[in-house]
């Protein structure tokens, strides 16, 4: 069965940190480009990070120097490392595989005094 779990999410202060964790089948990691979204209430899902197979690295200029993806092709799992979240931040996070046109349930993060 092919799935997306993501995990990790949570509520933090303006400042602090979370690690996103998004296991994935391995027909769908393996070789192929993984990503995260994230889906504030009222907007439009948008692209935060995606990193290829090879390692290589993009991300939105909202969180440049801010965020980090990783993957772990051993674990099959993705991850997403966030520093000094801003309330703006605040967001349903998703992952998602080049391979498939699916999502996973999402974690919520919440950043709030």
């Amino acid at each position: 069965q092919v799935q997306l779990v993501e995990s990790g999410g949570g509520l933090v202060q303006p400042g602090g940190s979370l690690r996103l964790s998004c296991a994935a089948s391995g027909s769908i990691f393996r070789g192929f480009t993984m990503a995260w979204y994230r889906q504030a209430p009222g907007k439009q899902r948008e692209l935060v990070a995606s990193i290829s197979s090879g390692g290589n690295r993009n991300y939105a200029d909202s969180v440049k120097g801010r965020f980090t993806i990783s993957r772990d092709n051993a674990k099959n799992t993705v991850y997403l490392q966030m520093n000094n979240l801003k309330p703006e931040d605040t967001a349903v996070y998703y992952c998602s595989s080049s391979r498939w046109a699916g999502w996973g349930q999402g974690t919520q993060v919440t950043v709030s005094s």
